[in-house]
């Protein structure tokens, strides 16, 4: 009998110590995967600058055309999704841009990436946006929000010369029931690029960017991440897997380096909830470095997906803080 209790005493000691080591383990991967090169923004945040009140003004302009007269914009109403669509094209045209269409079909409804190019190496930069939405949602945050910030990059690119081409591409069809499905927009669009054989050395989907609060206990991560990161949602996030990790590190250190706003990032394995949630996962299917560049979305945003997801939700000051901040950024990374 005593031998029998000195076997289960071992074999719950050394179940004790495995699950130390793993859990030791996991931590310091994570530990590696989270830490990210410089320091977070913290202290008051400056006023808002003349440049910043341009860009904010522009991104409320082009949050409320889509959050209300391209409302539904989705492939259940084709009417108002190719109104959308015609919408961002032309706010390309207007900068300038010579716009190509990625057409196909999903039901008999045409649906169309939108891709705006400034010629340069051979190496690529893609920024990204989807413009669709669920039913029933304005989707301002979801994603006007990020389709703003994409014209407002085009904007500042416009008549400049980086080293590398830079791709402003529109995306269709982001949300359900496409979403991961073959009618993906950006899954269709990284799949051609891949037949291309196309050097893309970095991927940004603009995903869902408009939202921050300064309340303590606003923000919300997977279980595995919380206890990593702030309480308070009042920081723009920079999230990829870890093939991007190199990609997600330099992005940090110079939106740091040039924003004065709170920033968080994270180079994380896909199967954690919300890291791959957006356009920068078709990208990562095809063996491409991919970030998304958010607010969280649904681990911070009450409205997320509802029909309550309107401008007036939208913190514009911050945002406009966040896109300018980004604009040193890709510029310094298109060199």
């Amino acid at each position: 009998m005593n031998n029998v209790r000195k076997r289960t005493r071992e074999r719950k000691l050394f179940g004790w110590v495995m699950l130390m080591l793993m859990l030791i383990s996991v931590g310091g991967y994570l530990g590696c995967s989270t830490k990210m090169p410089g320091r977070s923004f913290s202290g008051e945040i400056p006023e808002i600058t003349e440049t910043q009140i341009f860009v904010q003004e522009e991104l409320r302009r082009v949050v409320t055309t889509l959050a209300v007269e391209h409302i539904n914009r989705h492939t259940g109403n084709p009417e108002k999704l190719d109104g959308a669509a015609n919408y961002v094209q032309s706010e390309f045209e207007d900068l300038g841009y010579s716009v190509t269409r990625q057409s196909y079909e999903v039901n008999g409804v045409a649906c169309h990436n939108l891709i705006a190019e400034i010629k340069g190496s051979d190496e690529i930069m893609i920024l990204g946006a989807h413009y669709d939405a669920v039913p029933n949602c304005p989707a301002a945050n979801d994603n006007a929000s990020g389709v703003a910030a994409l014209i407002a990059m085009a904007r500042h690119f416009s008549g400049k010369t980086p080293g590398k081409t830079i791709r402003f591409v529109a995306f269709t069809n982001e949300e359900p029931p496409h979403f991961r499905q073959p009618s993906m927009g950006s899954l269709i669009y990284a799949k051609h690029c891949r037949a291309n054989d196309d050097n893309i050395v970095a991927m940004f989907s603009l995903e869902t960017m408009g939202y921050y609060s300064e309340e303590e206990n606003s923000q919300n991560y997977p279980p595995v991440i919380g206890w990593l990161y702030p309480s308070t949602g009042d920081f723009v996030g920079i999230v990829g897997n870890k093939k991007s990790r190199a990609l997600a590190r330099e992005t940090v250190r110079l939106f740091r380096e040039h924003a004065k706003f709170p920033s968080e990032g994270a180079a994380l394995p896909d199967a954690i909830e919300g890291v791959g949630f957006s356009d920068h996962w078709s990208f990562w299917k095809y063996d491409y470095p991919g970030l998304m560049i958010t607010d969280t979305a649904y681990f911070r945003y009450a409205h997320y997906h509802l029909p309550s997801d309107t401008p007036d939700k939208l913190n514009f000051p911050h945002f406009a803080r966040v896109v300018d901040g980004l604009q040193d950024v890709f510029f310094e990374l298109a060199k």
